[in-house]
């Protein structure tokens, strides 16, 4: 009998796969793919759908794209599988990608091919792994910095990703994307943005260097050694990765960091248990960062807030697909309230100046 992950639970009815098609594929496909199949879904994350495939204790992920519409470019399996099957050979802690479909017969959707790694993600739905620990605290907050500031560090050229996106204008076009996003994905109950929209375009920073972006890095896109939860041992979720600002990622690093002192606002709206005594400071940890990479974080409050406002729109896209019944999961029931949080956070942010 395998042994059932943590990590993983049964597949959610309404996300099964259909290993009608996809079985026979896998095996004529994947190097590995032999034995009894069996398969359970990862249950963390809010976005794309993420499976453990067994083959008798050979073990592979598979990744594919929620269902329902979405929106265009967004969760590109395409894109991540080209990242995943080069960064692995000079950046140890992205996991390689096999193989890509893009036939949608097999399961009506793109998915990829990629290596099982073995850890867990610190969540707030694991607390004792940090609580009454401060020494650990503190060497995985220093941890979850110097992860970003080496993948910073990477040479696109030497994976042959060089001509990764388009890096030039990279920071105006994220704003205006996200910014139509916001408008196609919002309803008469959804917050009124515009004040933080115009705030945002009024002076947007010129970048200071290019680098890959991985475009969704937080702590609970980081996998943890089980004997030692502060040493990675992969990086997860990289369907939107590219090349561009590299001060994107530390806010969206930032944004998702608590402290003691946040107020119930700000808690709901994005809410990772870094808390605890130990962990070091938003303020830290921009600072560590700056160290280790060198790059001027003195405007870093800009991306601050279009960071908060991207992970708005973010949630906003997930929590319209649940108001008009494309997905049933219960969980997306509230995200209409942290939408309103992370808007009003925005608005407070710049109130601070």
């Amino acid at each position: 009998m395998p042994v059932i992950d943590k990590e993983t639970i049964e597949v959610r009815p309404d996300e099964a796969l259909d290993l009608t098609r996809l079985e026979p594929w896998l095996r004529e496909n994947l190097e590995g793919a032999e034995g009894h199949l069996s398969v359970r879904q990862f249950f963390g994350g809010h976005a794309n759908l993420t499976y453990l495939l067994d083959f008798g204790g050979q073990e592979f992920v598979l990744r594919r794209p929620p269902l329902g519409p979405i929106a265009p470019s967004a969760h590109d399996m395409g894109r991540e599988h080209r990242i995943l099957s080069r960064l692995w050979r000079k950046w140890d802690l992205a996991p390689r990608s096999y193989l890509l479909c893009t036939d949608p017969e097999i399961i009506g959707a793109d998915f990829h091919i990629l290596d099982r790694r073995h850890g867990f993600v610190l969540r707030a739905t694991n607390p004792e792994e940090t609580d009454g620990k401060p020494e650990l605290c503190r060497r995985i907050g220093e941890m979850a910095a110097d992860v970003l500031a080496s993948f910073h560090m990477v040479n696109p050229d030497d994976v042959d990703l060089g001509d990764l996106g388009r890096p030039e204008g990279f920071v105006e076009r994220q704003v205006a994307g996200w910014t139509k996003r916001w408008d196609a994905a919002v309803d008469k109950s959804s917050p009124d943005a515009s004040a933080v929209i115009a705030w945002i375009e009024a002076d947007i920073p010129t970048a200071q260097a290019t680098t890959f972006v991985h475009n969704d890095y937080k702590l609970d896109n980081i996998m943890v050694a089980r004997d030692d939860p502060a040493r990675a041992v992969a990086v997860l979720d990289w369907d939107m990765c590219t090349r561009g600002d590299p001060l994107l990622d530390l806010a969206n690093l930032v944004i998702y960091w608590s402290e003691e002192s946040d107020s119930a606002l700000w808690r709901m709206a994005v809410y990772i248990p870094t808390d605890k005594p130990g962990f070091p400071s938003r303020a830290e940890l921009v600072e560590r960062y700056a160290h280790k990479t060198g790059f001027d974080v003195s405007r870093f409050g800009w991306y601050e807030i279009f960071g908060t406002f991207k992970v708005a729109v973010i949630l906003q896209q997930i929590y319209i697909r649940y108001l008009r019944g494309q997905t049933q999961d219960e969980r997306f029931a509230i995200l209409g309230q942290r939408v309103n949080a992370l808007i009003r956070k925005c608005e407070e942010l710049i109130a601070r100046g």
